[in-house]
């Protein structure tokens, strides 16, 4: 925080620590338990409030502690209020909710942790006996049962399966040139097999001839992923619908004077629901997103696979005997598509459980009852962000750029890849935002999109884009100020550069979170040409009158001087050569002598022994010094 910064780096975390530790403790003793990410959030909204009057110049006194303690305690136990719903909402979204792509990596360290006492247990053996070599063999294929996790590995009949399956490619008597192998490459192979393995289950279970324990995901799949999108739309509709109901009550409040209204609700509380409303909105678009994408790669992985079984069905068609070259890859192709349904189906779980956790947090329907919100909206025109678009879509309400020829502005037929433009506020008019106090309404593009130092804007209306280009500083700062009253509009807008100490879900590294994190500054280094043009230097220029002296000196008196050589039979046809060599470095190495010694062999004969008279013992041993 700004009024930590003159305190040393473990001391300003210590305090930070204590008084989060002290603001959870006075929640708990009053029947709350709050997370430390929700509270150290709170902790720099309160002193961010210029309401407060916290001096960020310099440090706090005790009494300031006390009196920051005490606010955040109140804002985090008025369970009534819309702004600490919101608050909470965007803390567990930034908990909860991974990107595809890091998702599935965390899926496959949680499985490789989970099998790595096994791995080891396979790749650290040193089994010798018939027993430690049986007893070796079950535990690889327990690991391919896990690994693929196909079946249960305590279900007898999927284990019998995975044995004759393993058998056929990786038989017990194969233990022999496996335990030599390095621990990677023991590893290495142990994935193979499972790969393989695994796929011949697949198959057999597409040809009914096994699979036993194994699910259907296609099936299973075909069902869950529009029954979640179907959800999850209508989720979006209601908070869409919420957000332009008290859109259009907030617009009858500003046109009337507050004091005088009927609405049984502080405008300021229709407002920060609305920004609630409008939250669930936006991550339940993340959502959706994330689903609808899932939805295509199922598709595109069930055609991938059919495709591969009829390639191995057209391969071992009517075949005794089919070389493992050929069959191996469909296999492993097999398997791998299969884990990338298995991948999609975990993701797709991830997503309902956010979607599902969200709803906990719209406060913005428990504001007001149905009756009651339709009852303020009696004879008003509930209009979709559609709606507003098409009402300002007309030529009389289009920017004229000739009049604001000063600034920049974009427009759909005339920009390229229009719609990827990053809007700045999510697209909301931050005009109206400051004008009406903390209205939100959705700026239209098709109007046009003013470029204003490198960030692009959308407005409601044309008069509400001249009047913000006139004074687009000041209304920026406005909005950031607007920010610092409703900390929930920091996500909502996505102001993280103008508060270094929140982070973007979307900009976050694995192992950050979202609202704790501190940085003002970072490194930058670029690199240019030395000299992009050409350049008409004359490298025999010369400036000094005494050096043009002294070369026409040179050069008149090589007229009288005459060069001579001379060959020897020694010098002919030869050049001169030169070579660079290294010292040699001084180097030092102990040895010890080895030593052996051989004892002779006995070796005795005895003569007489086929029909002799007297038999003779002889002795044939070499002498040990010989």
């Amino acid at each position: 925080m700004l009024w930590l910064c003159k305190m040393p780096h473990t001391q300003a975390e210590g305090v930070i620590r204590n008084i989060i530790r002290e603001i959870a403790q006075t929640c708990s003793s009053r029947g709350q338990t709050l997370c430390e990410t929700l509270i150290a959030f709170m902790v720099k909204a309160v002193v961010l409030d210029p309401t407060n009057h916290f001096n960020v110049d310099r440090t706090l006194t005790k009494q300031d502690v006390q009196k920051l303690i005490e606010l955040c305690v109140d804002r985090l136990m008025d369970q009534t209020s819309p702004t600490l719903n919101t608050i909470k909402m965007q803390v567990y979204f930034d908990m909860n909710y991974t990107s595809r792509r890091e998702f599935l990596e965390v899926q496959q360290r949680v499985l490789q942790s989970r099998l790595l006492s096994l791995s080891r247990e396979i790749t650290d053996s040193r089994a010798k006996t018939r027993d430690d070599l049986k007893n070796l063999y079950g535990k690889i294929v327990s690991y391919v049962i896990q690994r693929s996790n196909l079946g249960s590995a305590t279900d007898i009949n999927t284990v019998r399966e995975t044995t004759a399956a393993l058998q056929s490619v990786f038989p017990q008597s194969q233990l022999a040139t496996f335990m030599p192998l390095l621990k990677q490459d023991k590893e290495q192979q142990l994935s193979e097999l499972t790969l393989i393995v695994s796929g011949i289950r697949l198959f057999n279970k597409d040809s009914r001839k096994g699979g036993e324990g194994i699910q259907n995901l296609p099936a299973v799949l075909n069902e869950t992923v529009p029954a979640a999108a179907a959800d999850i739309e209508n989720q979006l509709a209601g908070s869409q619908r919420l957000a332009w109901q008290y859109t259009a009550l907030l617009e009858k409040i500003c046109e009337q004077d507050a004091e005088h209204t009927e609405c049984p609700v502080h405008p300021d509380l229709l407002k920060q629901a609305l920004y609630n409303a409008r939250q669930h909105e936006a991550f339940l678009r993340f959502i959706l997103a994330d689903v609808i994408q899932s939805a295509k790669e199922v598709t595109r992985i069930q055609s991938d696979l059919k495709t591969r079984l009829t390639l191995l069905k057209d391969t071992v068609h009517t075949k005794t005997t089919v070389p493992t070259s050929q069959v191996f890859p469909h296999f492993t192709a097999l398997a791998s598509l299969w884990a990338g349904l298995e991948g999609e189906m975990l993701l797709l779980s991830m997503l309902t459980n956010v979607a599902s956790g969200l709803r906990a947090f719209l406060s913005a329907q428990s504001l007001l009852s149905p009756d009651q919100l339709e009852l303020l909206l009696l004879g008003l025109q509930v209009r979709t962000d559609a709606d507003r678009c098409s009402e300002t879509a007309v030529s009389e309400e289009r920017i004229v750029e000739s009049e604001m020829s000063s600034c920049e502005w974009c427009f759909p037929e005339s920009t390229a890849h229009f719609e990827d433009v990053p809007l700045q506020y999510k697209g909301f008019c931050g005009f109206t935002l400051v004008k009406k106090n903390g209205l939100l309404l959705p700026g239209n593009p098709n109007i046009g999109v003013l470029k204003h130092k490198e960030k692009y804007y959308t407005f409601s209306c044309k008069s509400a884009a001249y009047e913000f280009t006139s004074k687009a500083d000041e209304f920026v700062s406005a909005v950031v100020e607007m920010a610092k009253r409703w900390p929930e509009l920091i996500q909502l807008l996505q102001l993280h550069q103008e508060f270094a100490s929140v982070t973007p879900y979307s900009e976050m590294q694995s192992g950050q979170k979202l609202l704790v994190k501190t940085i003002s500054k970072s490194d930058a280094s670029m690199q240019t040409e030395i000299h992009p043009l050409e350049t008409n230097i004359v490298k025999s220029y010369e400036w000094n009158e005494w050096e043009l002296r002294r070369k026409a000196i040179k050069l008149a008196n090589l007229r009288n001087k005459v060069t001579r050589s001379m060959q020897t039979d020694l010098s002919h046809m030869r050049r001169h050569n030169s070579t660079q060599t290294f010292l040699p470095k001084d180097a030092g190495s102990q040895t010890k002598r080895d030593g052996e010694s051989n004892v002779p062999k006995p070796q005795v004969y005895l003569s007489g022994l086929r029909g002799g008279t007297n038999t003779m013992k002889v002795d044939l041993t070499r002498a040990v010094d010989e």
